[in-house]
Formats: C-alpha cells, sequence, structure tokens
C-alpha cells in the first residue's frame, strides 16, 4: 500500500477472518485487504497474519486503530499484540490504539453512543457502554469456559443431539439425524453416520472453527422448522439474553439500546428469539471496522460528524463486508 495524502487505517481481528481498511479523510475506502483469523489464543499463525496486512503501509498514516481478537484478556497474550503491533506498524504510539475488538464493535455498532453490542460469532461476548463512557465487558470466556450462545456452542451443542441420537440416548431425536448429517455431507443411515462422523472428527485440523461452522447448518434446520434445532437456538438465545441483561444491570441502565453483531446473527430464527427475550434491537450502525474508522478518525483529530459517518457507513455497506 502507498499514497501521499493523510489517511487512517483500521483493523478488525477475529477468530476466522482478519480485515484491514485504509480511509481517506472524506471517509473513502482507499483499500482493503483480508487475512484468516488472527486470535492468538487458537491462531499460532496470528503475528504472521498481521504482519502480512500491514506490509507497505501508507506512508502518511495520521491515525490507527486495532480492534484485536483477545486484546486485553490476558496480560501476557496483550503484552506481546502491544509489541507486535508497535514492531510491524512502526508508528509513534500516540498515533494508534490497540482495543479489544468487540469493544470496536460496540463503538461502530452504535457510533459512539450507548448501547450493548452482543457478539455471536465464532465466540461469544457482550461490550456495553454508557453516556459516562464506562465500558462494560460480560462472557468472552473462549471455548473451555463459556461462549454460550456462539456458533462454536451451537456445533458442540448439535454433535453432542446427534451423538445422543445415534447411540440411542436420546430417541426423541431420531428427526434430527438426517438434516444435520447432510448439512456435514455425512451418511445420513444412522448406522453408516457414526462411523463417518468419527472420521470427520479425526481430519480436523483446527477443530473450532470446524464445529463453529457446523451452526450455519444448524440454523437452516430451525428455520425449515427441526423441533430440535430451533431448541438449541433457543437454549442460546437464552444465553445470549442473558449477556444483555447483566451488562444492561451492571451500568444500571436498564434502558441501553442492544444491537448485534457476529455471523450467527445472520439467521432470523435466532434473531427473532433475541428480541422476544430482550426487545426489539437496533441495528448496527457501522460494522465492527467501522468502530475501529472512527477511533482511528479520532485519533488523527479528524471530525466525525454525522454526514462523515453516514458517508462511511454507506461506503461500506457497498463494500458488503
Amino acid at each position: 500500500m502507498t499514497g501521499a495524502s493523510p489517511c487512517i487505517l483500521a483493523l478488525d481481528s477475529g477468530g476466522t477472518k482478519t480485515l484491514l481498511l485504509v480511509v481517506d479523510r472524506n471517509a473513502n475506502i482507499v483499500s482493503a485487504r483480508r487475512g484468516t483469523g488472527s486470535n492468538p489464543f487458537d491462531q499460532p499463525r496470528w503475528r504472521e497474519v498481521l504482519a502480512e496486512l500491514l506490509a507497505d503501509v501508507p506512508a502518511h498514516v495520521a491515525g490507527a486503530a486495532f480492534g484485536l481478537a483477545g486484546y486485553g484478556e490476558s496480560v501476557t497474550i496483550t503484552a506481546r499484540q502491544d509489541a507486535a503491533v508497535h514492531e510491524i506498524l512502526g508508528l509513534p504510539t500516540d498515533r494508534y490504539i490497540v482495543r479489544n475488538d468487540v469493544e470496536m464493535a460496540c463503538t461502530g455498532a452504535f457510533a459512539g453512543a450507548p448501547g450493548v453490542l452482543i457478539l455471536s460469532g465464532t465466540g461469544s461476548m457482550a461490550w456495553a457502554m454508557d453516556e459516562t463512557g464506562r465500558n462494560l465487558r460480560v462472557g468472552g470466556w473462549g471455548p473451555l469456559f463459556g461462549d454460550e450462545g456462539s456458533a462454536f456452542w451451537i456445533g458442540r451443542e448439535a454433535l453432542s443431539l446427534l451423538t445422543q441420537a445415534l447411540d440411542g440416548r436420546d430417541g426423541d431425536a431420531h428427526p434430527f439425524i438426517a438434516p444435520m448429517c447432510r448439512s456435514m455431507n455425512l451418511p445420513t443411515s444412522p448406522a453408516a453416520a457414526g462411523a463417518a462422523l468419527l472420521e470427520w472428527y479425526g481430519g480436523l485440523s483446527h477443530e473450532r472453527s470446524a464445529v463453529a461452522a457446523l451452526a450455519h447448518g444448524v440454523c437452516e434446520m430451525a428455520m425449515n422448522g427441526n423441533e430440535q434445532a430451533c431448541r438449541i437456538l433457543d437454549r442460546a438465545a437464552r444465553h445470549l439474553a442473558r449477556h444483555v441483561t447483566v451488562a444492561r444491570r451492571g451500568l444500571s441502565r436498564p434502558e441501553l439500546p442492544w444491537s448485534h453483531t457476529g455471523g450467527t446473527f445472520n439467521n432470523l430464527y435466532l434473531r427473532q428469539a433475541m428480541t422476544r427475550l430482550c426487545g426489539q434491537p437496533q441495528p448496527p450502525r457501522l460494522p465492527p471496522i467501522g468502530g475501529g474508522i472512527l477511533r482511528a478518525a479520532r485519533q488523527a483529530g479528524w471530525a466525525t460528524d454525522a454526514p462523515w459517518t453516514d458517508h462511511l457507513a454507506s461506503a461500506l455497506k457497498d463494500m458488503k463486508l
């Protein structure tokens, strides 16, 4: 990337993908780069992914913002992330900011205004901000301790139910076998499905991502009326709604609007279940990378008024992120 005009850059890092955008003073997207996941908790190449995306950055970066998966969750890992960004970027520390990716996503969803953002992607977490600038995080404990309601959690629940249906522990779940196996490209015959499932498991190279990917099939099954899939998504919605409730209570702001992000929320069934539990959501003002762009612009001292933000929202929508 090259360029002589002042620009800002923002990076959004997740468990399965990483996005870098360069934006000019008029909120136009100058360039974009995409990479694989860069969560240091389960992606050994996270530093290489950042280095590849940040290679040949523009010469006149006025401000930068990084929303990094896992940031702030471990003193040791956070220190490594700080060091990596500083070494790779090569900018003075007063020209960039590093935060958790969900904090940046919350900034984007509400364009810096108060609210509760609930994420359900590979993992799950809520981030809340009130009008005084206080922040509160709920969840985000990872697949071993939590991530309830996430794509990984949905996939894990589906696999558990499938195995119980296959070996007879849950006879009522028999209607779940065929559609779940079809979504995984496995034989639908119970006699053959068990062995094929174990072969699938034995061939995984990245277990968390593979299990999370199963959520798409479960969501489609729920939309088609599969009772067992609906029950899994209903439980996922209850878990995610608890995040929102606890965040509102923690900031003593029960009226805080809520919004959502993450691939799991592409499913209408889950969105409707959450609406019944938490009220009508506020559509995200900007996608997660948009929060990084806002923070980078403010880091550079640029004005980010309503027309600027509107133009940015339109530009990001055209990118079909």
